[in-house]
């Protein structure tokens, strides 16, 4: 009981390990509260729109995870209750080994970064595929707008989330990102041209 993502996480031979480096009583504390940290609130759902990825991990039938990376328009994972996500699933490599391993196994790790902001998310849960031929939800989790082929949505039941520290997250910035932290240089920098053009006409006109 508690929170949610350590009931999950913190197994036998993870608490052992805890107890040896001096941890446990730090996380066994969690489980003295109510159960927390599992239900979609709207700090994460303006935390999602915002994200234009996210990695994905999946584990087949051999016992090996898979990491996969997952880009589209921003929000294109979406909120559609407390308890749920789903997002449309692009057309990309073609190898389909995230959707052949939700087929043997449905466990799914979600990891969402905001690197100029130094936070992370992460997220457990469970899969369902959805096909295109079930309308209603494809149109329920496409983007208006976005003309890039979808082949199929995923449904994600959470379990549980947490939150991580900033701690070793590199600071990074897109070019939308940089463009927004140099406008208002750039517009002193062009205010101060226009000043420096005008004082050079002024120049001009007096001679």
């Amino acid at each position: 009981m508690g929170h949610k993502f350590a009931d999950i996480m913190f197994t036998n031979q993870v608490q052992a390990i805890q107890k040896q480096q001096g941890s446990f009583e730090n996380y066994h504390a969690w489980s003295e509260y109510e159960d927390f940290n599992y239900l979609i609130d709207d700090t994460i759902r303006q935390f999602l729109a915002q994200r234009d990825s996210f990695y994905m991990a999946s584990v087949n039938q051999d016992d090996w995870p898979y990491v996969q990376h997952r880009g589209g328009p921003k929000g294109f994972m979406k909120v559609i209750d407390e308890h749920t996500l789903g997002f449309a699933d692009f057309s990309g490599n073609r190898q389909y080994v995230s959707a052949g391993n939700f087929k043997h196994n449905d466990k799914v790790s979600l990891f969402f970064m905001d690197y100029p902001r130094r936070r992370r998310l992460k997220i457990l849960g469970r899969v369902t595929s959805v096909s295109l031929t079930e309308t209603d939800l494809i149109e329920q989790l496409q983007l208006d707008g976005n003309r890039t082929k979808v082949e199929r949505g995923f449904i994600i039941k959470v379990e549980a989330y947490d939150w991580n520290c900033p701690k070793f997250i590199t600071q990074r910035y897109d070019t939308e990102q940089v463009q927004d932290l140099m406008a208002n240089l750039v517009d002193e920098n062009n205010a101060l041209k226009k000043q420096i053009d005008d004082l050079k006409a002024d120049k001009k006109t007096n001679r």
